[in-house]
């Protein structure tokens, strides 16, 4: 018998629900928030308001389009952690009163987990088959960078990870560095279409394993723009679509060849990207040419589910129920979760 499962997420400042029936996904609403532009990044109080605001209309129009009552739903999944623990409280606080309300299952999600399963998203009109096990996972974000070995939907082995900034925040600074607005990562991709990746070049971290940090570049970035600011205060202004595409070019650099290491090691070639920074043209193409070179069975998610959205949440609420993974009301959000969950 089919599964219908409610997915919340709400872990930064996109507030979103969806429907799955199983992993076919019925419907999928979100609602940004555009109040941090003017902040240079997320406020973490304005985020909680606008949650608030949006968590009830958010949920009511997602089972609208899906066609389903509310009486309808098997379980309600939501995003536990990782993320901002104002945002966190509002979609659990919400999940908790409708699970109540509704008798029905309380389902706890990992963030990450949700963007591993984005690749098990079934959509109406059909699309990619979802990697077998085991694949590697390149799991990158604003706030995450690992690389993982996906064994089953939740049994994940973390093979490296940042050892302190994530590769997003790496965009997003260099962005702010060079002037350039919130969210910095999505403008870098577009000025570096058109720039030089090869006009300058900056040093690289030297991290033993299959560890990452991001931390050094981004000071290396500073001094460098610094030195030739110095000399020509307008620099940036006459170099600035280079720029980008050489800082794109090397945060993609330093991801790669812990990837390539990675996949050397274990012999996996089955190789998938999921997280908000895998949205970035310039990784999925050198993917793609890393792939077809190396032989590797690529899995790269629709644009779509790249951001931080609920479908991803409630398919993997799907795979907890199936394994009877349910939660308790005294279940509280976590701002950093250690463990997949």
């Amino acid at each position: 018998m089919a599964v219908t499962i409610l997915g919340i997420e709400s872990s930064c400042d996109d507030t979103s629900a969806a429907i799955v029936r199983d992993t076919l996904l019925l419907s999928n609403v979100m609602a940004s928030q555009d109040v941090h532009k003017a902040y240079g990044g997320v406020v973490p109080e304005l985020a909680s308001r606008a949650h608030q605001q949006n968590i009830v209309p958010v949920v009511a129009r997602a089972l609208q389009l899906a066609n389903v009552r509310k009486e309808e739903i098997d379980a309600i999944a939501f995003t536990r952690g990782p993320g901002l623990l104002g945002s966190l409280l509002v979609g659990t606080s919400f999940a908790k009163g409708l699970a109540l309300a509704l008798d029905r299952p309380l389902i706890e999600v990992n963030h990450l987990t949700g963007h591993v399963l984005s690749h098990f998203v079934r959509l109406p009109q059909g699309g990619p088959s979802p990697p077998d096990f085991p694949f590697l996972c390149l799991l990158v974000s604003g706030g995450h960078t690992q690389i993982l070995q996906v064994h089953s939907p939740l049994h994940y082995a973390v093979l490296g990870q940042t050892i302190d900034d994530a590769v997003g925040e790496a965009f997003d600074k260099g962005a702010k560095i060079m002037g350039l607005e919130y969210p910095g990562g999505p403008i870098i991709d577009k000025y570096a279409q058109e720039g030089d990746a090869k006009a300058f070049r900056f040093a690289k971290p030297r991290i033993a394993g299959l560890d990452y940090s991001f931390s050094g570049i981004k000071t290396s970035l500073l001094y460098f723009l610094r030195d030739r600011l110095s000399d020509d205060p307008d620099f940036i202004t006459q170099h600035l679509a280079d720029l980008c595409a050489c800082w794109q070019s090397h945060l993609i650099d330093i991801l790669l060849d812990k990837l390539i290491k990675a996949a050397a090691q274990t012999r996996i070639r089955r190789v998938a990207l999921a997280g908000g920074v895998s949205a970035n043209s310039g990784l999925r193409a050198r993917m793609q040419a890393e792939a077809a070179q190396r032989g590797w069975e690529l899995f790269l998610p629709p644009i779509r589910f790249t951001t931080d959205n609920a479908a991803m949440i409630a398919v993997a609420g799907f795979y907890k129920y199936k394994e009877g993974l349910i939660s308790t009301l005294e279940v509280a959000p976590l701002s950093r979760a250690r463990e997949f969950a």
